[in-house]
């Protein structure tokens, strides 16, 4: 005669919990801000694609080989950077002939920075200061 012992791990497996509500963010930003943000500031973390947004804001549009010479750095580096920010549609290409010329999408940067500002505003104008150091919407 045997005798069946139950094993209660097997039973937590098979039993059905429940499923929890999406959470707001701890940071109380709308999930996709957050999401949104997260993605910029990582590709912004990284020294090549910040100094390349640098000399964009700066010059306006740039040639591929323009910018690898200023950065001192290979075309397929330079242009693996340029594919990230492009994709994350952080900058935008126009193609003349051969040659594609990189500039800011400065309405995805507008809006993302627009509304979080709006979220973590205090100030009737849309005003965020930080010790000291005001910045204002133009």
């Amino acid at each position: 005669m045997s005798t069946i012992v139950e094993n209660p791990a097997t039973l937590a497996v098979n039993s059905v919990a429940p499923v929890a509500a999406p959470q707001q963010p701890m940071t109380g930003l709308p999930t996709d801000l957050e999401k949104d943000l997260v993605q910029v500031f990582k590709l912004l973390a990284d020294e090549t694609r910040l100094r390349i947004l640098a000399y964009l804001f700066r010059e306006g549009e740039l040639h591929v080989s323009a910018l690898c010479e200023r950065l001192q750095q290979s075309q397929p580096a330079v242009s693996h950077h340029l594919a990230l920010l492009r994709v994350s549609g952080v900058i935008e290409v126009r193609r003349d002939g051969k040659h594609n010329f990189y500039s800011i999408k400065t309405s995805r940067l507008q809006y993302l920075f627009e509304d979080l500002f709006n979220v973590i505003s205090k100030d009737a104008n849309g005003a965020v200061n930080f010790s000291g150091l005001k910045i204002t919407r133009g």
